[in-house]
């Protein structure tokens, strides 16, 4: 094992090296025409183009005999198949009308069950349940590659639903009208066709839709940005406008918001006019009129209590000398947020405020009851569940429900007017465990625990923290056998992701531990700034120009593990999707010396070109825009697709993504691949043609994607 002091000197020796060498694809014009002229694998970005398909179908039979010949493929998969469509799986709960309802998939039901029973039955060891809708018998009906994206229903009774249906797991969704009572599609009801939509029941014979009326009607992103009425019986272009935001508007598309109690009286409508990926404006509508809040472009809201508006600034917000710190959780008189006739706008009282996280403290999740409010409250990146309660213009006070120490709190759904929450808690070595609360009753009880899916007796998890470039301190996990020696030669996956304000606390990842931990493997997950680990300021630290930032944790994480011998360079490997591909091949161009094996997943690679590629442009508030040279400048000197070198020290990565993805462009993936070939590096490249960037199609095909994962890691690292 190399020392750690030279190890650090060779791993600066070849940064320095990788940055005196030109990257060869590096455009010496950053304007749009300049990056376009200077890609030679454009084609690659027309989805089901001739060329594109012609290098999938080559890269794909290239990569499936490197995997899926290995012989731990066949038995990672069928433990990965037998974990996802285990039949004693929790059932996930949702409150339907007087019952429960649940999206349900296994072995004989791949495509999946829409199904209902009453709570006194699912409190039972074994349910009785009753089919709804049916997605494998609509699919095979139909001659559709149909994915459940979710059902929205029109409280109280919630009989009529809106269930919205995808294509092989796009993010574009068909929408139609469903009647539980009746079990059918409704004849003649509401029905969309397929599209990025944004629908909220309005009354039982009206919806509010923001999606593509036409021409004109979307943002560059391809997010809607003009709100309608539709009637029941009206075609879309019938529909009566009611809210228009501008065409230049960014982020995911304006987004009407219906608030009700828990009788089904409707509260307040709500609209949000996003003008970029975390700024926007908040609109109330009153009748025929639209009214501007006074509230900061930059917030969270979470729902209605009596007359408030529950919220969560992401910014520091002052009003007339009061002011509220960032990642606060407040409750504000709607009234109060009005436009005011003395041209002040003012908080009332300390009442406003629900709670204060510490710098160390985020809120996650919220739920707004008739009486409560609840939230998950992470405290260094472990969580528990409170019940906030307030009577008039006293201090909230606040109640702990019980759930395991060191864990992840989910909430999940409630119902307004029982007063009643379902949530979850799980830990990495922890299998989940569902319990309920009735918050009228001051009760909550445990349900079910999932059974363990490996054997966890070996095992042991560790917090500790890295010291990044700035000097910030970077908490990660580390999951591994207890009688790991430290030596550096422990086979270890590090995931990280350090965007958009998302966190990653403990989470039992029974796929991870019965492929890999149980193997001997060991799993690291970096909680890297650009997440919500400690509130806004975590994520704001890393915004366009300061990135460079989350990649310098993502490394010392990784040298932090290496200096205390949990793993080597020869015996890490890091994973990362989505944004996390950002962060990933960026790793790869950066630091190769840190790593053996790199899983990028449904990635953004081409970070020049990003805002091109839909639905790219809606995260410009997160990157910057590399239309603007000074943005282009700083985006250039990181961006994974421009940075190769040659001569590099590349370990063979695997590049992963889906044809029907929508959401982050599969060219991304294919130049890098494609690039990564004609400079001379070994890779794997395999596209899957169904699942959509959520991999949620079906357990079949989401076991064999973990099984090449895992192949392709345990030869990189175990082999």
């Amino acid at each position: 094992m190399r020392p750690v002091l030279l190890t650090l000197a060779m791993s600066l020796m070849a940064t320095t090296a990788l940055a005196q060498s030109a990257p060869p694809h590096m455009p010496r014009d950053l304007s749009p025409a300049g990056v376009r002229a200077a890609d030679e694998h454009l084609a690659l970005e027309e989805v089901n183009g001739t060329e594109a398909m012609a290098f999938v179908a080559s890269e794909n039979e290239k990569s499936l005999k490197a995997l899926t010949s290995d012989r731990r493929y066949e038995p990672f998969r069928q433990q990965a198949f037998d974990i996802l469509s285990a039949t004693d799986r929790i059932a996930a709960p949702s409150f339907l009308g007087d019952g429960i309802g649940n999206f349900w998939q296994d072995a004989t039901n791949p495509k999946g069950l829409w199904r209902r029973t009453t709570l006194a039955s699912y409190r039972s060891a074994t349910p009785e349940w009753e089919t709804l809708l049916d997605i494998d018998a609509l699919s095979k009906a139909e001659g559709r590659d149909w994915v459940w994206k979710g059902a929205d229903c029109m409280p109280p009774d919630e009989t009529r639903c809106l269930i919205s249906l995808s294509d092989g797991g796009k993010d574009a969704v068909v929408v139609r009208e469903f009647d539980t009572t009746t079990k059918t599609f409704v004849e003649g009801g509401f029905s969309l066709p397929e599209g990025k939509h944004r629908i909220e029941w309005l009354d039982k014979d009206t919806l509010l839709v923001a999606t593509d009326f036409g021409p004109g009607t979307l943002t560059e992103s391809g997010y809607p940005f003009i709100v309608k009425g539709l009637r029941r019986g009206q075609t879309l272009d019938q529909a009566v406008e009611v809210f228009r935001g501008a065409a230049s508007d960014g982020g995911y598309g304006v987004s009407p918001r219906a608030f009700r109690n828990g009788a089904g009286e409707l509260q307040a409508v709500i609209v949000s006019r996003p003008l970029d990926t975390f700024r926007a404006e908040t609109w109330l509508l009153d009748g025929s009129k639209t009214i501007k809040l006074g509230l900061p472009e930059k917030v969270s809201i979470h729902g209605m209590i009596d007359n408030r508006l529950v919220f969560t600034p992401d910014q520091d917000w002052t009003r007339r000398g009061n002011a509220r710190t960032a990642g606060s959780l407040l409750a504000v008189s709607l009234n109060v947020l009005r436009p005011p006739t003395d041209g002040n706008i003012f908080m009332s009282t300390e009442a406003d405020i629900v709670l204060v996280p510490t710098p160390r403290q985020s809120i996650e999740d919220v739920a707004v009851l008739d009486e409560k409010i609840v939230a998950t409250v992470y405290d260094n990146v472990t969580g528990h569940v409170v019940s906030f309660n307030n009577n008039g213009n006293q201090p909230w006070t606040r109640t702990v429900l019980p759930a395991a120490e060191n864990a992840a709190v989910h909430l999940g759904s409630f119902d307004r007017k029982s007063g009643r929450i379902f949530y979850t808690f799980e830990g990495f070595l922890t299998p989940p465990t569902l319990a309920i609360a009735d918050l009228n009753q001051s009760t909550a009880n445990v349900i079910r625990s999932a059974p363990a899916r490996f054997d966890a007796s070996k095992d042991v998890v560790e917090q500790f923290e890295a010291t990044s470039s700035d000097g910030t301190k970077i908490p990660y996990f580390v999951v591994r056998p207890k009688d790991a020696p430290m030596d550096g030669s422990t086979p270890t996956i590090m995931f990280g992701y350090g965007g958009f304000s998302v966190a990653y606390p403990p989470a039992y990842k029974p796929e991870m531990g019965k492929l890999w931990l149980e193997n001997g493997g060991a799993f690291v997950i970096a909680n890297i700034r650009g997440g919500g680990e400690f509130g806004p300021a975590w994520h704001e630290a890393v915004l366009r120009e300061h990135r460079q930032l989350a990649f310098d944790d993502f490394a010392a994480v990784a040298r932090d593990l290496e200096e205390r011998k949990i793993t080597s360079p020869r015996r890490l490997g890091i994973y990362g999707r989505s944004n996390g591909g950002v962060l990933t091949s960026v790793s790869l161009t950066q630091h190769p010396e840190l790593f053996n094996a790199a899983v990028i997943e449904s990635p953004l690679i081409d970070m020049l070109r990003y805002w091109e590629l839909p639905a790219g442009a809606s995260w410009i508030g997160e990157y910057g825009d590399p239309r603007v040279p000074g943005d282009a400048a700083f985006i250039a000197r990181y961006s994974g697709y421009q940075n190769l070198r040659r001569g590099a020290d590349y370990p063979r990565v695997y590049i992963t993504t889906n044809t029907r993805d929508d959401r982050v462009h599969p060219g991304h993936a294919r130049k890098f691949a494609a690039r990564l070939g004609d400079m001379g590096y070994d890779h794997l490249y395999y596209e899957e043609t169904s699942g959509g960037h959520s991999n949620d199609a079906d357990p079949v095909a989401n076991a064999r994607r973990w099984a090449r994962h895992y192949v392709y890691l345990a030869q990189q690292l175990m082999d």
